[in-house]
């Protein structure tokens, strides 16, 4: 009779034969390094949950700053790339795009000097920020509206080992935990018609290293990388490859010594005492397991975070290395939910698969209502939004008005109830002409829908602290 783990195990063994193929198994290693049998499977499991951050993380930057044939790539390293335009259904190497506010980014090479990011003066009315985040997905520093304010600037970001001096003018050093980073920029659109004025403010916003800033000569240099390929199935097979490599250039803070050394006991990491494609086919086979059971450990948390409001998940989950504080579950569950999502004082995210009766959203099924009581929409200091994705991709929709939110800045053109409280359709099929500027596409299938509060306020009514704020997300409704 087989057990739950023989077939387990058997599903294990179908997931990486496309890794262990065209390899020559090692011989079963004895002594003390070799984790043994049952210990692989739990420490691949807790390695899978620690080290799914770092890997999305390196997915995301082999396409944007790597593979220049990607279909998605960006700009090479040190270089800003400016969007001027939203994201759309064509965007698909980060899940739960942001489509209101233009992007920029910059990926960060911080080994042989620092960066310095330089921003224009900006209109206090136009919200933006620059989000900092390292290999580690940690959000270690922001420059914009609500952090520094909207006049111009010179900041400078080190690498985790940069010992020096800081230039005059420099207005406030950030410190990357890993030797890559992000600089991800959200510039507020008002509307369509005024993507010529972000353009111009993406203009302002310059990058140089901090010899070029200085003016003097570059005198050290990085030294080339091997950076290996990445993609949806590979990460299937070669999770703990790539996670093995991205470690090389995160040196480990004091909360994450335990969970490095046990990866080093599979083969993994800086400090390893052998390859992990030289384990045993048996301790391939715990690894498996361990990988199958951690994902469902994230996608079970992902479903459960944070509070639930009127059937909205309402929590902080995206923050600094000491907001997470060795929580390796809530850091995984951050990134799955939405890699590269703001702190909470910047931006809330309530987001739901659920109407208010707790049954799945499903466009092919029904159709649903959102409204908001008179005087009550998401209150903000910058501007709010509500955005549609497929359910089962996290991705934007393709539909036929090219909508893929409703936001703040539209509320002029959106039609209130005479009771002053505002009904939003949330449908695959138009509501009517006469509803249209109240319509939010919906897909013909599963539903997930996120809100983002920008600079939220922290007076009542709040949506703060997170799933105790006097401020409530309403319930979706079924219509009847």
């Amino acid at each position: 009779m087989l057990t739950k783990r023989d077939l387990l195990r058997s599903v294990a063994l179908a997931a990486i034969t496309a890794s262990t193929a065209n390899s020559a198994l090692a011989q079963v290693q004895t002594g003390a390094e070799r984790p043994g049998f049952l210990k692989a499977k739990d420490i691949a499991e807790a390695g899978f949950i620690y080290g799914l951050p770092i890997v999305m993380n390196y997915a995301v930057m082999h396409e944007y700053a790597i593979d220049r044939n990607s279909g998605q790539f960006k700009a090479p390293f040190n270089q800003i790339k400016n969007e001027p335009n939203v994201f759309t259904y064509k965007d698909t190497a980060i899940v739960t795009p942001n489509s209101d506010t233009p992007y920029s980014f910059v990926w960060m090479d911080l080994r042989a000097e620092p960066i310095v990011l330089s921003v224009p003066a900006i209109d206090p009315k136009r919200y933006y920020s620059v989000m900092l985040c390292d290999g580690n997905t940690y959000n270690y520093g922001y420059i914009g509206s609500r952090a520094t304010g909207s006049e111009a600037g010179d900041y400078m970001v080190v690498g985790p080992d940069w010992k020096g001096a800081t230039p005059p003018g420099i207005k406030k050093v950030f410190r990357s935990g890993t030797q890559f980073s992000v600089a991800g920029y959200r510039t507020q659109l008002f509307n369509p018609d005024d993507l010529g004025n972000v353009r111009k403010v993406q203009d302002g916003y310059k990058v140089q290293t901090l010899s070029a800033y200085l003016k003097e000569p570059a005198t050290i240099g990085a030294a080339a990388i091997d950076f290996p390929k990445i993609d949806k199935q590979l990460v299937k097979t070669n999770f703990f490859e790539f996670l093995d490599f991205a470690l090389q250039f995160s040196p480990p803070q004091e909360n994450e010594k335990e969970m490095r050394a046990q990866l080093a006991r599979i083969g993994v990491g800086p400090g390893k005492t052998f390859n992990f494609k030289d384990l045993s086919l048996e301790d391939k086979l715990e690894v498996g397991l361990g990988m199958k059971e951690g994902q469902r450990k994230v996608d079970e948390a992902v479903a459960n975070v944070g509070k639930e409001v009127n059937g909205w998940r309402i929590s902080s989950l995206p923050g600094d290395s000491a907001h997470y504080n060795g929580d390796w579950l809530k850091r995984a569950v951050a990134a799955q939910a939405g890699i590269y999502g703001n702190d909470a004082a910047e931006a809330m995210y309530p987001l739901t698969r659920v109407d208010g009766e707790g049954q799945t959203l499903d466009g092919s099924k029904k159709n649903y209502t959102l409204t908001f009581p008179p005087g009550q929409l998401p209150p903000v200091n910058a501007f709010w939004s509500l955005t549609m994705y497929d359910g089962k991709t996290q991705l934007l929709i393709e539909n036929p008005i090219n909508r893929y939110l409703v936001n703040s800045p539209m509320l002029p053109s959106m039609k209130t109830n005479a009771d002053g409280s505002l009904t939003l359709y949330v449908q695959n099929k138009s509501p009517g002409a006469d509803k249209e500027a109240n319509w939010l596409p919906a897909p013909d299938g599963p539903i997930y829908l996120v809100m983002r509060l920008y600079w939220p306020r922290t007076e009542a009514p709040s949506v703060l602290p997170a799933g105790e704020g006097t401020w409530k997300p309403p319930a979706i409704a079924a219509a009847k």
